[in-house]
């Protein structure tokens, strides 16, 4: 094992490790948190469907393709009758949970979740997350109650500043109190932010790694910032357009810093790198794949970015070219839950 994972997590050895600037240094930093990776989480890939159930959203944040003031999009939210289909059919291709992800709004119903939660978990044996915003404490409980594994929570920037830039009708705090409600619950949490949005240095990406750690997540997502042409930030570029190998140095570095924790390789990367993204994600730190699994006639309607891909597949043929990039890298199929190894 190398010296890097035996170094002391803090601000300056994220920082230099973020700004290794050589073939060599990058491809050292990226075998070892692929060692890590092994070492800790083992080889397997556990799939995790995302189905994106509902696009309605009263938030507006500045970077969001369904944020509220996008009067572009067609709004719609899948009945239950629909979603139970959905997840019936995810055990075929391998997924063995269930991601609930749609916009922040009251819009399906708080009982009407609760209701659904209890049917995946009783007709399926599906992990089920949700993904739905910030919600009061009460909330996330009778949810848990009602079944629910985990939860995934954004916090998108450890910068306060950043944050109220970004998102204009909600503070940092609230988002970390949720992921401590989260906790104290004993929901598994995952969190996690995006990499390059406008203003970020390389020291606040070094804080959003440490923020992780801190906070002892079960899973953490990130994925490259990619501007939308229906935002406030429509012309903004990366803040790292000039060296995108910092997508992928984030998240080895992320994996060095917290080697127990699911490390998905989200969509974003292949959207940056068309076809390859997650790929090189998988053998750079990550341990999940998390393929859409939303029925074909809504991916248009959920384009949080542009270039989103998978748009035309349908949860099939999306299920199938995920298990050929796993089993093409080498790696197995996750069995079972895939709960957390966080001791």
């Amino acid at each position: 094992m190398s010296h890097f994972f035996h170094l002391r997590p803090c601000l300056q050895t994220a920082v230099r490790l973020l700004q290794s600037d050589t073939d060599e240094a990058r491809n050292r930093l990226y075998r070892q948190a692929d060692e890590v990776r092994q070492r800790f989480m083992g080889n397997s890939v556990f799939i995790r469907g995302i189905v994106e159930f509902s696009n309605h959203c009263i938030r507006n944040c500045a970077y969001c393709g369904i944020r509220a003031g996008n009067n572009r999009v067609e709004r719609y939210a899948m009945d239950l009758d629909e979603l139970l289909e959905t997840a019936r059919a995810l055990p075929a291709s391998g997924q063995t949970t269930i991601v609930l992800q749609s916009g922040e709004s009251p819009t399906f119903g708080d009982d009407r979740m609760g209701a659904l939660i209890r049917r995946i978990k009783q007709e399926t044996l599906l992990a089920v997350t949700l993904s739905v915003g910030a919600r009061p404490r009460a909330i996330y409980q009778y949810w848990r109650d009602c079944g629910m594994d985990r939860y995934l929570i954004r916090f998108e920037t450890s910068d306060p500043e950043l944050y109220a830039r970004l998102h204009p009708d909600s503070t940092l705090r609230e988002r970390l109190d949720c992921i401590q409600d989260l906790r104290d619950l004993g929901v598994q949490v995952g969190s996690g932010f995006m990499i390059g949005v406008p203003g970020e240095t390389v020291e606040t990406l070094a804080e959003n790694i440490l923020l992780c750690r801190r906070l002892d997540l079960d899973m953490i997502g990130i994925g490259p910032f990619i501007s939308h042409p229906e935002t406030p930030l429509a012309s903004a570029p990366n803040a790292y357009a000039a060296d995108p190998e910092m997508f992928f140095k984030a998240l080895a570095v992320l994996r060095l810093f917290n080697p127990r924790s699911h490390i998905p390789a989200t969509t974003a990367y292949d959207a940056v790198f068309p076809g390859q993204g997650r790929d090189w994600v998988l053998q750079r730190g990550a341990n999940v794949f998390m393929p859409n699994s939303t029925p074909g006639r809504y991916r248009k309607h959920y384009l949080l970015y542009p270039g989103k891909p998978c748009v035309d597949e349908t949860a099939e043929q999306c299920g199938q070219c995920v298990r050929r990039r796993i089993e093409r890298l080498g790696r197995t199929i996750g069995q079972g839950s895939g709960h957390t190894l966080r001791p």
